[in-house]
């Protein structure tokens, strides 16, 4: 069956308009309580970022999830990973995280969590739109669910990220420039690296409600590579608004992307023996990842683009690791969802028991020039249907001559086709991109 609500990272829009909207917060917290209420749990928890609209989406979800007769714990603003972290330990039947990620304060959205601190099922999430689809009906007033605050959640969450790097393991003598980008780390992130250590300089811990991601962060890092070459930092992290992504800047201020620092962690876990499975990437993954990874003797495997689904690739193949190239790492040997903190946690402690720089760290690996178009296409074009595209892409495969890679990929979330060539030589790419592309905007 097709989702109406629920797309690949929960259900996001812009507030105000639907199904963002505080009456559709209340009716969809009353349905995920009928549906997981009735799976014998009875505790939901509820995380957000710092967006202003979470106040209003917070409300409405407890208020439909008393409806449902399904008590509340609030977390306040928290990360992502700290939700499902949380979930698990707070035995709650769920989670519900209320965030837009990476996006702009104008958009909100609202991720679920099971018990287990995964990603609900597609039949869970079906049948909590089914439940949409019917009248709200309060549970007798004996039976509402009661809400309460957590106010310890920060320190839970800080001990467990701690707890992700060898007990003995300091990071004292490190220089760190952490952007929380105003988001849901503001709080935890710094401290986490100040605990185990390390002299931090926090940027992007002043939100305001409007300003998570704004000019700064994991998605917008210029701030972040000033920032520490001016206090000649050993590192920058760059987490993004909901704390589930992260890019770094080595000490000479460049940066470090999620492909090489999935690189960097994998070929840890390999040294130490403890790697399991193929490594997981993303159909964007750079292909000096796959190659770098494969001179290590790693397996390599490539996954749709979307962290759902690189989570069921590793479980499908036995890995546990796998990532994509904005930062979203996932390290299944040490938390079930994708951790920015965490992720950061794992690469310093390489830095830190191998004495290199996360410059020198970063050189086993040598990413191939990239360049991608976007073709404005109409909504359900069929590509393998045009011949002149399918003939245009196999000559510039055969001009490559296997020294590098084409995609076309339709976009998820816009009416565009995703052009994508790679390859040794940069010129050569961007010429064979435009050629490409041209052909595509004829088809279509």
């Amino acid at each position: 069956m097709t989702k109406k609500y629920f797309g690949t990272d929960g259900i996001r829009g812009r507030v105000g308009e639907h199904p963002i909207t505080a009456e559709f917060m209340l009716k969809l917290g009353w349905a995920a309580g009928r549906v997981l209420g009735s799976a014998g749990g009875d505790l939901v928890i509820i995380g957000k970022d710092t967006r202003i609209s979470g106040y209003m989406f917070e409300s409405a979800l407890e208020a439909g999830l008393s409806a449902a007769g399904v008590d509340i714990r609030l977390l306040g603003p928290m990360p992502t990973p700290a939700i499902a972290y949380l979930t698990r330990t707070m035995h709650a039947c769920a989670g519900i995280v209320i965030s837009a990620s990476h996006n702009a304060y104008a958009d909100n959205g609202i991720k679920f969590f099971s018990g287990a601190g995964a990603k609900l099922p597609d039949d869970i999430e079906l049948a909590i739109e089914a439940e949409l689809e019917k009248p709200i009906v309060t549970v007798d007033s004996a039976k509402l669910g009661k809400a309460e605050r957590v106010d310890d959640a920060g320190g839970r969450y800080i001990e467990f990220c701690k707890s992700t790097i060898p007990m003995s393991l300091s990071l004292k003598g490190l220089k760190l420039v952490v952007d929380c980008a105003n988001g849901a780390t503001y709080q935890v992130a710094p401290s986490v690296f100040d605990e185990l250590g390390a002299e931090v300089i926090a940027t992007g811990t002043e939100p305001d409600g409007l300003n998570i991601n704004n000019d700064c962060g994991s998605t917008q890092p210029d701030r972040l590579q000033k920032l520490v070459l001016e206090h000649q930092a050993d590192a920058g992290i760059a987490l993004d608004g909901d704390g589930d992504r992260v890019i770094m800047a080595d000490n000479k201020g460049e940066l470090v992307d999620g492909d090489e620092l999935l690189f960097i962690i994998a070929v840890s876990r390999k040294q130490q023996g403890t790697l399991q499975g193929s490594v997981v990437g993303t159909l964007m993954s750079n292909l000096g990842l796959e190659h770098a990874l494969r001179s290590h003797d790693i397996a390599f495997a490539r996954a749709n683009v979307g962290d759902r689904y690189v989570l069921e690739m590793l479980r499908q193949t036995g890995g546990i690791l796998g990532g994509e190239s904005s930062g979203h790492i996932i390290c299944l040997d040490r938390t079930t969802t994708g951790d920015g903190i965490v992720s950061a946690l794992q690469v310093l402690t390489v830095m830190v028991q191998s004495g290199k720089s996360l410059n020198e760290l970063k050189h086993g690996m040598r990413k191939y020039p990239q360049h991608m178009i976007n073709v404005p296409v109409a909504n359900g074009v069929d590509l393998d249907a045009a011949p002149a595209v399918q003939e245009a892409v196999k000559s510039v495969e055969q001009r490559l001559a296997g020294k590098g890679r084409v995609l076309l990929r339709p976009s998820g979330t816009e009416p565009v086709v995703r052009v994508m060539v790679e390859g040794e030589d940069e010129q050569q790419v961007i010429a064979e991109a435009d050629e490409l592309a041209s052909k595509v905007a004829a088809a279509v």
